[in-house]
């Protein structure tokens, strides 16, 4: 599965992501490097906690 995430610049520099597909997934930082951690981070315990989802499946986040 793909997913992309929409990435726009927040407040003092921030930059702020969200996954367009699950959009509870959502972070910040201050590089565009430190946002895709973040955001990596973020859809982990957004799985972790969705016990509904499956724990088989592939992610991969495009970032554009």
């Amino acid at each position: 599965m793909v997913l992309k995430a929409i990435i726009d610049q927040g407040e003092n520099g921030w930059l702020v992501g969200q996954l367009e597909e699950i959009p509870a997934v959502m972070t910040q930082g201050k590089t565009i490097q430190e946002l895709k951690a973040n955001l990596m981070d973020a859809l982990g315990l957004y799985l972790e906690v969705d016990s509904t989802s499956p724990t088989s499946t592939h992610y991969e986040v495009i970032f554009e």
